[in-house]
């Protein structure tokens, strides 16, 4: 850590308070309050209130929408790619440059240690960083078809695009949906989770920094219900990409249907870490323990299952036991091994999984309750927990905890693995430990997963497609496919 993140982070520990925060709405280049109405931001490492925020409706919505549909027509589809890209890259650099600060809010908004919210901060510049580079790359194709007729195609921006954003990772996942939206000559209502809005209004200045033209960016914030559901059900909004649960994703869908909307839909994972007994165990270990552990198991791809062979099953699983034991939890800007989970609500529901494992007298090998931080008593935590021998119906192998909660399931062979590892709704990523190659590529192509892991989690970049099978979502972000996602393709058909 640098010595500035680390003075920062202490003064704002100490404090409980962070300068330069707006509580107000981003709508065409201009920060406004509209109403009197306002939320509380909450530290989870402490439980307090850090900031308000504007609690924003239907009417900041219908602005925000408009402002874009305007910029769209008469601005930015317009810029050429090459400039798009320009401001695109400086946005990157801008990141990188305020990153201390960025990293320190991040952490203190969602709960993140300081080493979470530093690679997150990386991770966002890196986003736009790429897709400056990508946005003077979408082409068309040409057809041959006979000698007198030209075939081709035009990849053409999709319009205003709605962006409802999770509070697992706000900034990563904003810069993940926004930065191709913006390089494919889209313009942009966000929608923050209201447990974690300030990133996004932070971002929104650094656009504008960057260049941006008015009302290409523009943020509401609100609740999902008050803010987020008009958002989705707008007329004028072409493409909504939502990040979040499995029922709300459905709700967006509905919504999104009734006016033909695109999506892009990522909706979480019960993603399975297949351990087979030739693996390299201490490897293994590291990246099961982080799949599951990391941003305390808030992760859409968390490795929330341990697949494993029944000859290796009772050392590997002590020694993960004992590194669980071992993390030091504590508030986020002190950057300990984990932090609290995100909010009261969802420490409430972690809570009930736990209680519920108790009371059914599941096997508990680590953890199992909610704690506090071990400092200062306050927060929102829960101990590093597996339970262990788990069969493929308990509702802990079938339900995201969203918490960092593991899953043990006993295989016996390679069929089995493949059986339980696919038995679930859910299908976004799965890993493979193993130190056969024939074997780690019958499993990548058996199981049901949108990506698939080998020998590590988490490692694979921007560059890399990601989005999940059944349950997990509709379409992919990441990559060109996340660029081809904010396209409408036109086919030209020309004789002369």
């Amino acid at each position: 850590m640098s010595s500035n993140l680390e003075s920062l982070a202490r003064q704002v520990a100490e404090s409980g308070r962070i300068e330069g925060l707006s509580d107000k709405h981003f709508i065409d280049g201009r920060f406004i309050a509209r109403g009197n109405e306002s939320l509380e931001c909450y530290d989870p490492g402490t439980g307090k209130p850090f900031a308000q925020f504007a609690a924003g409706g239907k009417a900041e919505i219908e602005e925000a929408v408009e402002a874009a549909k305007v910029a769209f027509a008469k601005v930015w589809s317009k810029v050429v790619p090459a400039e798009r890209g320009r401001i695109l890259q400086k946005t990157a650099a801008l990141i990188r440059e305020k990153a201390d600060y960025l990293t320190v809010v991040e952490s203190l908004d969602s709960g993140k240690t300081l080493s979470e919210a530093k690679g997150d901060i990386a991770n966002a510049a890196r986003t736009f960083e790429y897709y400056a580079g990508a946005a003077d790359k979408l082409q068309g194709d040409s057809f041959p078809i006979s000698g007198d007729l030209l075939a081709y195609t035009v990849p053409e921006p999709m319009g205003v695009t709605a962006h409802i954003i999770p509070w697992n990772y706000p900034l990563a996942m904003l810069a993940r949906g926004v930065a191709p939206a913006l390089a494919a000559g889209c313009t942009i209502v966000a929608k923050p989770a209201e447990q974690t809005p300030m990133t996004a209004l932070l971002m929104a200045g650094i656009l504008q920094e960057a260049g941006l033209p008015d009302g290409v960016f523009n943020v509401v914030t609100g609740t999902g219900e008050e803010a987020g559901a008009p958002l989705a059900a707008h007329k004028d909004v072409a493409h909504i990409t939502f990040t979040g649960s499995v029922e709300t994703g459905g709700k967006v869908m509905q919504a999104a249907a009734r006016n033909i909307t695109q999506v892009t839909l990522e909706l979480g994972g019960k993603s399975p870490a297949v351990v087979l007994a030739d693996c390299d165990m201490e490897n293994a270990i590291n990246n099961v323990a982080g799949s599951i552990y990391k941003n305390a198991g808030q992760i859409c791809s968390a490795g929330s299952r341990l697949v494993i062979e029944r000859s290796i099953h009772d050392e590997f699983v002590d020694k993960l036991s004992r590194r669980a034991a071992q993390l030091r939890l504590g508030h986020g800007l002190r950057d300990p091994d984990v932090g609290p989970v995100n909010s009261q609500e969802q420490l409430g529901k972690v809570k009930g999984y736990l209680e519920d494992a108790k009371a059914r007298g599941v096997e508990t090998r680590a953890g199992g309750a909610v704690t506090a931080d071990p400092e200062t008593g306050l927060g929102w935590f829960v101990e590093p927990t597996i339970f262990d021998n788990l069969d493929s119906k308990d509702r802990l192998v079938q339900e995201e905890v969203f918490g960092p909660v593991l899953a043990v399931q006993v295989i016996d062979s390679l069929d089995e693995a493949i059986e339980v590892a696919n038995d679930t709704e859910y299908g976004l990523v799965a890993g493979v430990f193993t130190k056969d190659s024939a074997k780690a590529r019958r499993l990548a192509g058996a199981l049901d997963a949108g990506q698939i892991f080998v020998n590590q989690w988490f490692s694979v970049g921007i560059e890399v497609p990601f989005g999940g099978n059944k349950k997990s979502g509709i379409g992919r972000e990441k990559g060109m496919e996340g660029l081809r996602a904010y396209c409408k393709i036109k086919a030209v058909g020309e004789r002369f």
